[in-house]
């Protein structure tokens, strides 16, 4: 069990998150499986990040709070995407799980992972980093907060050493 995703999980229910945006990964699984199970939450799988950028400006406009939940290679899919957030100043709070990081195995992450605190940075995205599972819940609330008060791009990103290292067949 992930604590820190059940205080993920508490605090977007606090920040009356409706809409959970997501592409399958397996650092979320408890994040997205605690929110696929509260009725007041419509999660919605996607084929590719950037299709939670629209769909979360959507949920705006119609008067919804969302979140999308992506692992940092998917950030590299959001760049263009990225900047309807500015161009129509709207709210968009991101939960992203690091890879080429502490312990990355698998190559093709490094180069990514590497940039993608820089990345959104350049998008015009507030940047937080969540290294230890007890911050859980005030990162998320502090960056909900500017996200949606604010109506700011924020994410916040999940270290790699707080998810653990993954490995093929582990």
């Amino acid at each position: 069990m992930n604590s820190w995703s059940d205080g993920m999980y508490r605090e977007l229910s606090a920040l009356e998150v409706r809409q959970v945006a997501y592409v399958p990964d397996a650092g979320h699984t408890r994040l997205i499986t605690l929110c696929a199970g509260d009725s007041g939450m419509r999660s919605v799988p996607l084929t590719t990040e950037e299709e939670g950028v629209a769909l979360l400006a959507g949920a705006w406009l119609g008067g919804e709070r969302g979140v999308l939940l992506m692992q940092s290679s998917g950030v590299g899919n959001c760049v263009n995407m990225l900047s309807l957030t500015q161009a129509c100043r709207f709210p968009l709070l991101m939960l992203i799980t690091m890879r080429g990081e502490w312990g990355e195995f698998n190559p093709w992450q490094l180069h990514m992972g590497q940039r993608t605190a820089r990345t959104l940075e350049l998008c015009g995205t507030i940047v937080h980093r969540l290294e230890e599972a007890h911050h859980a819940e005030d990162t998320v609330r502090a960056a909900g907060v500017m996200a949606f008060e604010g109506q700011m791009p924020v994410a916040v990103l999940i270290a790699q050493a707080l998810i653990g290292a993954k490995g093929f067949g582990r």
